[in-house]
C-alpha cells in the first residue's frame, strides 16, 4: 500500500542504546566475540520490531565503556540502516562513565520532546571499577533517564548481580543471565526486543522480566564456560 501523505512525519523517535562493558576482562573466553555475534544476531529481530510499529522510528546507538567511556554508534541510526562494527575489548569497567555519557543525550535538547521512552540494554560481565551509584542517581534524576527502559545481561558468574538490579531500577526485576555464547546471543536478541517493544507500547510495560532469556537452552555445569 502507498505510503499515506504525513505518515512518516507521525512517527516518534524510539532511541534505543546498547551500554556495552569492554573491559579487559571481556577479552577472555570468546566473550567479546560472542557480544559482537549476539548483537548481529539481534538487529533484524530489532527490525520486526520497528516493522510492527509505523508510528516508531527505532533509532540505535552504543556506547563502549572500558577504561573511560566513547560512542561506538554515536549517530541516531535507523535500525535497517546500522552496519555493526566489531566493539573491543580492553581497560577497566567505568559504569560510571557510560552512566554519564548516557545522560549527556538524555536531555531536552538534543532529546527530542515528542520522544517514546528511551530503551537501554546494559551488558557486564563482571564489577565496576568506579563509583557508579551518583552518577546512576543523575541519570535518573532527568526526565528522559527517569522514563527510560533499563533491563541488563549480566554474562558470566562473575557479573554484579546487585548493580545489575540496581541498574534496572525494579529490585524485583532479575537481569538476564548468560553463561555461554548460545545463551548470550538468546539474552542480547530478547533483551533487546523486550524494551523497545515496551518503550513503544506493543506490549504492557507491566509484563514480568525473567531471570533468563526465553528459549535459551538451560546450561548444565559442562556447558557453562564463563
Amino acid at each position: 500500500m502507498p505510503e499515506r501523505p504525513g505518515s512518516r512525519l507521525a512517527q516518534r523517535p524510539l532511541h534505543f542504546f546498547i551500554l556495552a562493558d569492554c573491559s579487559g576482562s571481556m577479552a577472555s573466553d570468546g566473550k567479546m566475540r560472542a557480544l559482537n555475534a549476539a548483537i548481529r544476531e539481534a538487529l533484524p529481530h530489532l527490525s520486526e520490531v520497528a516493522d510492527g510499529n509505523p508510528h516508531a522510528e527505532l533509532l540505535v546507538r552504543c556506547i563502549a565503556f572500558g577504561t573511560g567511556a566513547r560512542w561506538h554508534v554515536e549517530t541516531p541510526t535507523p535500525v535497517d540502516q546500522l552496519v555493526w562494527d566489531d566493539l573491543a575489548s580492553g581497560g577497566y569497567t567505568d559504569l560510571s562513565a557510560g552512566l554519564d555519557l548516557l545522560r549527556s543525550v538524555l536531555t531536552v535538547p538534543p532529546m527530542e520532546s515528542r520522544a517514546l521512552p528511551p530503551a537501554v540494554v546494559l551488558i557486564s560481565d563482571g564489577m565496576p571499577t568506579d563509583e557508579y551509584t551518583e552518577s546512576l542517581e543523575r541519570l535518573e534524576a532527568e526526565p528522559w533517564g527517569a522514563r527510560s527502559v533499563r533491563i541488563a545481561v549480566g554474562i558470566g558468574r562473575d557479573a554484579d548481580h546487585a548493580m545489575l538490579v540496581r541498574f534496572m531500577g525494579d529490585p524485583d526485576a532479575e537481569p538476564v543471565r548468560a553463561n555461554n555464547p548460545e545463551d548470550l546471543v538468546a539474552a542480547i536478541r530478547w533483551a533487546s526486543t523486550h524494551v523497545s517493544r515496551v518503550a513503544s507500547a506493543l506490549v504492557p510495560a507491566a509484563e514480568p522480566v525473567p531471570g533468563r532469556a526465553p528459549h535459551a537452552a538451560p546450561a548444565d555445569a559442562s556447558e557453562v564456560v564463563w
